[in-house]
């Protein structure tokens, strides 16, 4: 039993001495600590990498990494329209311990390391999501232009012109924040503009132009969201004469004067509050061409899956983080005169909240998998429906999980010296972004009946790889009688839901120990639970199984 934590050697206040309260949780094993994970990376993966891996869970745990995460969101971003002298200066001002965060995921290869320098996929997938995971258990808005910046040399592969001058500084893992031209630096990140006050998801909306000027583009419109607005350039959607087209807008023109992007503001949000996001003008904006014109959407297509998986990526770490936390509070606090963790019904939830994250981690690594097997067809099907499914089911059940994990640290939790509250905070943005939960589940729709064949082709082996777990079959046998029913689109919540689940139960199947399989499917696919965490029951050897390996003991 792990006693209560004393600060026996902290001065006491003269009214009371301060007692039975948790030690800080810093100095964490990211990687040793966390059973799903490495399980999940030894079985889709291998073990080449775990040196590597266990070096950087012990870094991005630190103490110091922790800090620095905190200090970027207590001091958000700024805005310098102007400067001194009253001309256009439209900079982003970041505190420090921002730019560590970024020194450090891109000198680790986060926003590079999946591509050759040709621009070429590397199957280095799942070792990337390996350390985006625990980087999302620390600070997750400085993540946003290194996903952006990874998953624009996809779209980049439409215009191999462009991409031979940008890809070797975007390949750069020093990071350079200066505000000069690219060309001058040692490593270039990429944001997006893409929606329209009009328009939103609905990007064909958009009223931007493009016109042309030889090989290149003027671009006059608006953004209603620029993502990341400190980047070096930007991948936007503008109407040329061909119909919506994407571009890559540098931040500065070929001939080294400042383009023409007119920032407005910056978005003040409900969390990722150490990254920016705003609004802005362009006026004239120097940009080039990326893929033929009227093919905008389909360009930008390019990038989506990846930005989807690591959507989903970080909405797992942030589960992780979250569940570590409360079970880290109930490990050392004491009520009633026992350890929390010894109490039955609080065992309970967090058993069931444990097998909720090795869902989410199973699920997300297996698909890392598949797109490390891109020339293997059957893997190639697999990336493309279940990249949206986790990227639904993982994000939309992050916020309410980390809820139930501040609740579990009671008041403690809900003020702002929790990291709870900014992780609740925090939880929205992954299944907001880049399409919310109903644009996500009809594009599964569309890509089902695009690629009938192939989708088919996956769930059977879902069933597969199911055959043993109870419910399993039920689920897969209801998603596809409403895949053919009249009424598919307004089901199409519940046929994503049915389908993640099923994926989730085959790579706990694979990866995890029978029993954590077995009580997944038993509470999820079997006897679904009721709507919140802590309603299914565990056996005590159940509990004490997933404690564990929650708990990395």
């Amino acid at each position: 039993m792990v006693e209560p934590f004393e600060t026996e050697d902290l001065p006491s206040f003269d009214t009371h001495a301060v007692t039975n309260q948790p030690p800080p949780y810093a100095d964490v094993d990211l990687y040793g600590s966390d059973r799903p994970l490495r399980d999940a990376v030894r079985v889709f993966g291998s073990d080449r990498d775990d040196e590597g891996l266990v070096e950087f869970g012990r870094r991005w745990g630190a103490a110091e990494m922790f800090d620095l995460a905190r200090q970027a969101n207590d001091q958000p971003p700024r805005l310098s329209i102007f400067d001194a002298r009253g001309f256009r200066a439209d900079t982003v001002e970041f505190h420090p311990a921002y730019h560590r965060l970024m020194a450090e995921s891109m000198s680790a290869g986060l926003h590079c390391m999946t591509w050759d320098e040709a621009g070429r996929p590397l199957p280095t997938e799942l070792a990337r999501a390996a350390r985006y995971h625990m980087v999302a258990q620390v600070e997750n808005g400085h993540m946003c232009p290194i996903t952006m910046t990874r998953a624009a040399v996809a779209a980049l592969a439409a215009a191999p012109e462009v991409m031979a001058q940008v890809l070797p500084l975007i390949r750069g893992r020093r990071y350079d924040a200066r505000f000069v031209p690219w060309r001058d630096k040692t490593a270039i990140t990429l944001g997006m503009g893409m929606t329209e006050k009009q328009g939103g998801t609905d990007v064909r909306a958009n009223t931007t132009r493009a016109l042309r000027d030889g090989d290149t583009y003027s671009i006059t419109g608006h953004k209603w969201f620029m993502s990341a607005p400190m980047s070096d350039a930007f991948l936007v959607l503008a109407q040329a004469d061909g119909g919506l087209t994407c571009f890559l807008m540098p931040r500065f023109r070929p001939d080294g004067a400042v383009n023409g992007l007119r920032f407005q503001r910056l978005k003040d949000k409900l969390g990722n509050r150490s990254n920016a996001s705003s609004e802005v003008e362009f006026v004239d904006a120097f940009a080039w061409r990326v893929g033929e014109e009227g093919r905008g959407v389909r360009t930008i297509l390019r990038m989506v899956q990846l930005t989807r998986l690591d959507c989903a990526i970080a909405s797992g770490g942030l589960m992780r983080a979250a569940l570590a936390r409360a079970l880290h509070h109930a490990r050392h606090r004491a009520v009633f005169g026992r350890l929390l963790i010894d109490q039955p019904l609080m065992r309970n939830l967090l058993a069931d909240m444990a097998l909720e994250v090795e869902a989410a981690t199973a699920l997300v690594m297996r698909l890392c998998r598949s797109f490390d097997r891109g020339n293997d067809p059957a893997e190639t099907a697999r990336m493309r429906l279940l990249t949206p499914i986790a990227k639904y089911w993982v994000c939309k059940i992050a916020p309410g999980f980390a809820y139930e994990a501040m609740e579990c640290l009671g008041g403690n939790g809900y003020v702002e010296e929790s990291p709870l509250a900014r992780l609740y905070r925090e939880a929205p943005v992954n299944a907001i972004w880049e399409g919310s939960g109903n644009v996500i589940c009809l594009d599964v729709l569309r890509g089902i009946a695009r690629e009938p064949e192939a989708a088919q082709a996956v769930m059977t082996a879902l069933g597969r790889e199911t055959a043993a777990l109870p419910g399993a079959a039920k689920l897969l046998t209801e998603a596809q009688a409403m895949l053919r029913s009249k009424t598919a689109e307004a089901s199409a919540r519940a046929i994503v839901e049915r389908l993640a689940k099923v994926a989730a139960a085959a790579a706990l199947a694979a990866s995890a120990p029978a029993a954590v399989a077995d009580a997944y499917a038993r509470t999820r696919l079997e006897h679904p639970q009721e709507s919140l965490w802590g309603s299914a029951q565990f056996t005590e050897i159940e509990c004490k199984l997933l404690l564990e390996r929650a708990a990395g003991d």
